[in-house]
C-alpha cells in the first residue's frame, strides 16, 4: 500500500493515508463555533494535501468544558453555520473532515466551567485538584444524550464522522479504566460495566444519526495505576466493534502521565513555567529562582521512551487480535515509520505536531521535497495551548 493513495478508513474515503490528528488551535470564537482563522487553517491544510483531517475536540455540554482557552463546543444555538462554513471550506479540496467530541470530566476546574466538574467516580485529580462529583445515573444518561446529540449535529453540520474521545485522561477515558471507575454499579465493576455508558452512547447516536460513520480516539495504555493495558485494551476494542465502531485511532496516556502522550527528550521547563499554573503565576523573582533550580534537575527527570512511533506495538498487538480498521498515532514524523505502519495493516497514520510546525507537511512529501517533519518534539507547542492559541516555537526558544 502506498501513502498518496485513496483509501476507507470504515466508511470515510480518505484523500491519501495522511491525517491531521486532532489538535487543540485554541481559535474558536467565543460561542465556541469555529473562527474565521481556524476555517482558514483547516482551508490551508485540506489545499496543502492533507488526506483528512479531525478537528479539534469539540466540548459537548457546558458540565465538560475545557480549561483551556477558546475551545471548540458543540452545544450553543450559534454555532452550527459556522461548523457548515468549516466544513464547505474543507470539502472545496475533497477532504474529509472527522468531528471530535469531548467531555473533560476531571479534566478542568470546576471554576472555570462555572459549577461542579463531574466524573465517573469522587476522586482528585493531580493536575486539577478540586475534586469532582462522582456522577448519578441521571447524570451519565444526560452525558450519553449529550455525545448522542452532538454526534447527530455533526452529521447536520457536514462532518464525514464523528470521533468519540475515550483517550487522554478525559471522562470517558475515566470511565473505561479501574483507575478512574471505582462504581459498583452497572457502570462499573468490570469491563462491561465500564463501557457501557459508550454502547448506549452509539446505541443512541445510531438512533439519531444512521449509519453515520463513529470513530473512536483510544488511549490503549497509560501511566496510572489500574490504568489501561494493551491486554485490556484489546478487549475494549473487541466491544467496540461490537458496539459498532467504525475505527480506532490508537493513541496511549493522560495528562497526569506528563509528557507520555507527548514525548520529548526533556520536559520543556522554559514553557512550563510560562504557561502552566501554579508555577505560571510566581512572582517574578520567585519564579526566576525556581526555574533555575528546575532546569538543574530537568537532566535527571526519566521521560516515556521511544520518542517515535510509541504507539505502534500496541496498533500492531490490537490488529492481530481484533478484526478492525485502526488509526495509528504518536511520534509518526517520517516516510519510512509511515510506509512501515501502513504496511503493517493499518489504514492510515495522524500526527500533531508535524502539522503544528509545517502545515504543507503532506504537501511536501507527496512532492519529494522532504522525508521527514522539522518538528524537533520540544514540546513547547503542547504547553502554549493553556494560555494561548496553538502554534510551532521552532528557532524561538532557548537551547
Amino acid at each position: 500500500m502506498k501513502l498518496f493513495e485513496e483509501c476507507f478508513v470504515g466508511k470515510v474515503k480518505l484523500k491519501n493515508r495522511l491525517i491531521r490528528s486532532a489538535t487543540h488551535d485554541g481559535l474558536a470564537d467565543i460561542d465556541g463555533g469555529p473562527s474565521e482563522e481556524l476555517i482558514r487553517k483547516y482551508q490551508f491544510l485540506a489545499k496543502s494535501e492533507v488526506g483528512c483531517i479531525i478537528a479539534g475536540y469539540a466540548i459537548v455540554s457546558k458540565e465538560g468544558s475545557s480549561s483551556y482557552p477558546r475551545c471548540l463546543a458543540f452545544y450553543g444555538d450559534t454555532v452550527g453555520e459556522k461548523y457548515k462554513r468549516l466544513t464547505d471550506a474543507v470539502h472545496e479540496y475533497s477532504t474529509p473532515i472527522i468531528a471530535q467530541l469531548a467531555h473533560c470530566g476531571r479534566q478542568t476546574s470546576s471554576k472555570v466551567i462555572g459549577m461542579k466538574k463531574i466524573a465517573p467516580s469522587a476522586k482528585r485529580h493531580l493536575f486539577y485538584p478540586d475534586k469532582a462529583k462522582q456522577m448519578t445515573v441521571d447524570d451519565i444518561n444526560r452525558v450519553e444524550d449529550d455525545f448522542a446529540e452532538a454526534i447527530y449535529k455533526a452529521k447536520q453540520y457536514g462532518f464525514d464522522g464523528a470521533q468519540i474521545h475515550l483517550a487522554h485522561g478525559y471522562l470517558l477515558h475515566d470511565f473505561i479504566s479501574a483507575n478512574g471507575n471505582r462504581r459498583k454499579d452497572e457502570y462499573g465493576k468490570d469491563i462491561l460495566g465500564r463501557c457501557l455508558i459508550i454502547k448506549r452512547i452509539l446505541q443512541k447516536a445510531r438512533a439519531k444519526a444512521g449509519d453515520f460513520p463513529i470513530w473512536v480516539k483510544l488511549s490503549a495504555t497509560d501511566k496510572r495505576r489500574r490504568g489501561m493495558r494493551i491486554g485490556y485494551a484489546i478487549e475494549v476494542c473487541r466491544l467496540l466493534k461490537e458496539y459498532g465502531v467504525d475505527a480506532v485511532e490508537v493513541s496511549c496516556g493522560s495528562v497526569q502521565d506528563g509528557m507520555n502522550t507527548m514525548r520529548s527528550k526533556r520536559l520543556p521547563m522554559d514553557a512550563v513555567f510560562k504557561y502552566r499554573e501554579p508555577v505560571a503565576s510566581m512572582p517574578k523573582a520567585l519564579k526566576k529562582m525556581c526555574l533555575a533550580g528546575a532546569k538543574l534537575v530537568n537532566p535527571l527527570i526519566p521521560q516515556p521512551r521511544p520518542l517515535t512511533m510509541f504507539n505502534f506495538p500496541s496498533a500492531r498487538q490490537i490488529k492481530k487480535a481484533v478484526d478492525m480498521d485502526l488509526i495509528l498515532v504518536g511520534g509518526v514524523a517520517n516516510v519510512d515509520d509511515m510506509k512501515a505502519a501502513i504496511d503493517s495493516g493499518i489504514k492510515a497514520v495522524s500526527m500533531c505536531r508535524p502539522f503544528i510546525c509545517e502545515p504543507n507537511f503532506a504537501k511536501k512529501l507527496k512532492e519529494g521535497k522532504t522525508t521527514k517533519s522539522q518538528c524537533v518534539m520540544c514540546n513547547y507547542c503542547g504547553l502554549v495551548i493553556e494560555k494561548e492559541p496553538t502554534k510551532c516555537l521552532l528557532g524561538k526558544i532557548k537551547k
